[in-house]
């Protein structure tokens, strides 16, 4: 690395020698909205002072970047991996909402990622998962109840009580629900929505019940009432989810209201950008560098009361040396004064940690994915590239031996739900628009309560695949007509014990089969991991059965 962009001096005081850093750069100062050049000094982690010094340094040095609301767990690593990824594109915090693992394991699994996290140089602010499981019609690992809720935001560590999803329950009062908002009042604490496409009357009375933000937004009109009646709208940009063309032309006027997210982004990636490709982006349509930076560096840290510093004197020293402010590559990473990623190295170490995970289900046989019936006409679940949202479409059956069979031809396959935690016969549907010529894939990446989930063309390659995650105690898979391949996700059936550039590798070589195997969509493994989330409209399949999420009940396969 460059000296130029920092040198060491030494004081002495009575008791030992200290050292202090010095770092040269174009300061951007997004508070006082300036750039100039300066020399920033850094003792025992923080800025003691920043001062306007002429020098021949061209890059520039901002506040770090936040992702405002992720699950590291859609990642597939621990969050010591997640971090070693993140520094390398200037992230150096994240709001992270635990609700995968504690789907699976309750408290225990939100213990587990703070622990994680405190092992490396990174700033992991975690919130109280707020619906677990996320409805009463699917089977999780774990409950967490009003209580549970209060013992998790009493923790100096729980920051927010994470998305409330369960946006029905909120409108007419149920009580639980309203008692986990209470409590997160108690404790003077934000609480993060969840309501895709709620508008209206219905969207006043869950921003009356305490709710602050929303990521879910999926139009500019939805984000522009929310906006509009007070909430913070978290522009999301996921592996599968993208949000970000629908609602970035409202940034230039409610900047001070909007903030970065990824939600879910899967290991290759991440290994490719973060935050930082949505500020190049936003830059690119000409938006002001400064508000750009205030979504994406300030607003975090001031709707959610996080310790980090902001590039100011006296501030934590959380900031980053980019080489300009149009693509924003990152060349240092420093948090808490501490160098973590130079040269293209990040400097996070990878640790050891104990694996905890909860796998209970026996494997299956072929006949346990038949689906007995004449029926003429089927309710479908139609999905969408880049949606967490579907649709309900009512197309022609196939049938062979008395049994529903999967159609390649109009690309309508069979789908199903396997109970992880007992052995219970699996839930069958058809989905369409996944696009397989053959074989199947399936995860234990399910949302939310990460059962099994898997799609292919025949009963066959669907129980390999299912067989191959049992196998594993949790992974992602792929079967074709000659080869299989499992990443085993052994922590939590979720994420992976493994480094994260094994990891993205491994992932985007299966990304790579699906594909090949005729699969259409941007992301197959993510979007296949929601097509359970019960909270999100309008058709889904849990381990019970078809879901209708408009009506929030069950419904029928067959339709006569």
């Amino acid at each position: 690395m460059s000296l130029s962009y920092y040198y060491y001096s030494f004081v002495y005081n009575s008791s030992a020698f200290e050292q202090i850093m010095k770092v040269l750069g174009q300061i951007v100062d997004i508070v006082n909205r300036r750039i100039y050049k300066g020399e920033i000094t850094l003792e025992e982690g923080k800025i003691k002072s920043i001062i306007e010094k002429e020098h021949d340094e061209e890059h520039f040095i901002i506040p770090g970047f936040i992702d405002a609301h992720i699950h590291i767990e859609s990642s597939m690593l621990v969050p010591s991996e997640f971090a070693r990824l993140a520094v390398t594109h200037g992230t150096i915090a994240t709001v992270s909402d635990p609700h995968e693992i504690a789907n699976v394991l309750g408290i225990e699994g939100v213990d587990f990622m703070i622990e994680n996290g405190k092992k490396v140089p990174f700033k992991f602010f975690f919130g109280a998962p707020s619906c677990v499981p996320a409805t009463d019609f699917e089977s999780a690992g774990a409950v967490i109840d009003s209580d549970g809720i209060n013992k998790l935001l009493e923790k100096d560590d729980i920051k927010y009580l994470a998305e409330m999803m369960n946006h029905p329950g909120v409108i007419i009062g149920h009580e639980d629900i309203i008692k986990k908002i209470s409590w997160a009042k108690k404790y003077n604490k934000p609480v993060d929505g969840h309501a895709p496409g709620l508008r209206g009357k219905d969207l006043t009375k869950y921003i009356n019940a305490g709710i602050s933000t929303d990521h879910e937004c999926f139009t500019f009109e939805e984000g522009l009432e929310k906006l509009q009646k007070g909430m913070k709208v978290i522009i999301r940009e996921g592996s599968a989810v993208k949000n970000f063309e629908a609602l970035i032309d409202l940034l230039p006027e409610y900047y001070e209201n909007m903030m970065f997210c990824s939600d879910d982004k899967h290991p290759d990636d991440l290994m490719l950008n973060h935050i930082n490709k949505l500020c190049a982006r936003a830059i690119e349509k000409g938006i002001d560098i400064f508000k750009v930076l205030q979504v994406a560096c300030i607003n975090p840290v001031k709707h959610y009361n996080l310790e980090v510093g902001l590039l100011q004197e006296d501030d934590l020293a959380d900031f980053i040396i980019v080489e300009d402010l149009i693509n924003f590559s990152t060349k240092q990473t420093y948090i808490d004064g501490e160098l973590v990623f130079a040269n293209g190295i990040s400097l996070i170490k990878s640790v050891s940690f104990t694996i905890l995970n909860k796998f209970y289900t026996d494997l299956k046989v072929v006949l346990d994915f038949k689906y007995a019936s004449n029926t003429k006409k089927i309710r479908i679940i139609e999905a969408f590239n880049g949606e967490l949202i579907t649709d309900e479409i009512i197309e022609k059956s196939l049938i062979k031996d008395g049994n529903l069979i999967s159609n390649i031809e109009t690309d309508i396959l069979k789908i199903t739900v396997v109970n992880r935690y007992q052995d219970q016969k699996p839930s069958i549907a058809f989905i369409k628009n996944f696009g397989l010529k053959e074989g199947a894939i399936a995860s234990s990446v399910c949302h939310d309560s990460h059962n099994i989930i898997a799609v292919g063309v025949s009963d066959d390659s669907i129980c390999k695949a299912v067989n191959l995650i049992i196998e594993s105690k949790g992974g992602i898979c792929a079967v074709s007509n000659s080869k299989e391949k499992v990443i085993p996700l052994p922590v939590a059936g979720i994420m992976s014990d493994k480094d994260g550039e094994t990891i993205s590798i491994r992932y985007a070589n299966l990304d790579k089969m699906a594909k090949m195997m005729g699969c259409t969509l941007t992301a197959p493994y993510m979007t296949l991991s929601f097509m359970a989330l019960l909270v999100i409209p309008s058709l889904k399949l849990s381990d019970k059965g078809l879901f209708d999420c408009s009506k929030f009940t069950f419904t029928s396969l067959e339709v006569y």
